[in-house]
């Protein structure tokens, strides 16, 4: 994804989310003990922890090799593997899955498309920008895929924030 390899965090276009903002989204999204959920773009782990908690199975997704060392070492007793490559390079599990994700905001597009075309996928929580979020969802329906508008998220639910508000684009 471009932008994403190198530089500050504002030019990778990285923004965690808080803790409480993390519970809440995984809260909302309706993970279950023994899903097999993806968290792309994971970062420091931040939605990771939450979905840790709810007994999901992990897959978090992350390039920075330090961030992905650092999620390696934190849930090493956890059901979590960490794959560390390009959301790009991602190929998608054939087995039935779901995905709760605050991934980068300039590869949203590519992203979205690729859950959409993904016969295992069956739910997506993606933090979006929020016009991103709201022009997906104007769709309605793709592939046989209900789209729409969850949680709104502000900005200030980040660290560091960013310029624009958030949301999460539910695809079900």
């Amino acid at each position: 994804m471009s932008g994403y390899r190198s530089g500050s965090r504002r030019r990778w276009g990285w923004h965690p989310l808080s803790p409480d903002w993390a519970e809440r989204v995984v809260a909302s999204a309706g993970v279950r003990p023994g899903d097999l959920v993806l968290d792309l773009g994971a970062g420091d782990g931040a939605l990771t922890a939450p979905l840790v908690a709810a007994g999901a199975r992990v897959l978090a997704v992350e390039l920075h090799a330090r961030r992905a060392a650092a999620l390696r070492e934190r849930f090493a007793a956890a059901d979590v593997r960490v794959l560390e490559l390009d959301l790009a390079e991602l190929r998608l599990p054939s087995r039935p899955f779901r995905v709760v994700a605050n991934p980068p905001f300039d590869g949203a597009t590519t992203l979205v498309r690729s859950l959409l075309a993904a016969p295992g996928m069956l739910s997506a929580d993606l933090v979006l920008q929020q016009a991103a979020a709201r022009r997906w969802a104007e769709r309605n329906r793709v592939r046989r895929r209900r789209l729409r508008v969850g949680l709104r998220v502000p900005r200030s639910a980040f660290r560091p924030p960013p310029r624009v508000d958030a949301a999460v684009l539910q695809i079900r």
